[in-house]
């Protein structure tokens, strides 16, 4: 496996643990973790720590000040966002060892400018219309455990 399976982006994320549940599964994967301000918690939060354990100090983690800020500095990646507006299944996509997964905050998602501007890119999590969306970190994982499942296919290790 390559050094990071996958990248995921959280913007603006405001729950602290979501955001440790979410690292401790990025160290499990394998994958990075991209913050972008302004975040609803200080990274040294021990809410953030608690729910991260003691795998936080293992994870690779890189902070931006904007989304314009990680764009500039990623300018030629493969990505796709999770958004309860988009039409497209995840279980569509054909993920890549290296894509970048970007996922909204909590409260509000990705600006709309974000999702018109790639709306293609956009995937959705199917769920009933019973409930508005996922929790933060559910939706992380089950994107995150399909990639790994096109790319490794059904492994017992990783």
């Amino acid at each position: 496996m390559q050094k990071h399976f996958l990248n995921i982006v959280l913007y603006q994320p405001e729950i602290p643990y979501n955001t440790g549940n979410i690292g401790r599964l990025c160290v499990g994967l394998n994958s990075k973790l991209h913050l972008i301000e302004p975040l609803g918690f200080k990274i040294t939060d021990k809410m953030l720590k608690r729910a991260g354990l003691d795998y936080w100090k293992k994870l690779d983690c890189e902070i931006y000040p904007s989304l314009q800020a990680f764009f500039d500095k990623r300018k030629e990646i493969n990505f796709y966002f999770a958004s309860t507006k988009a039409e497209i299944s995840f279980y569509k996509a054909e993920f890549k060892a290296g894509d970048y997964l970007i996922f909204g905050k909590e409260t509000g998602g990705l600006p709309e400018e974000f999702h018109s501007a790639h709306k293609s890119r956009g995937l959705m999590i199917p769920m009933s219309d019973k409930i508005r969306s996922i929790n933060l970190c559910n939706s992380v994982a089950v994107m995150m455990y399909e990639a790994y499942r096109q790319i490794y296919g059904v492994n017992d290790k990783i």
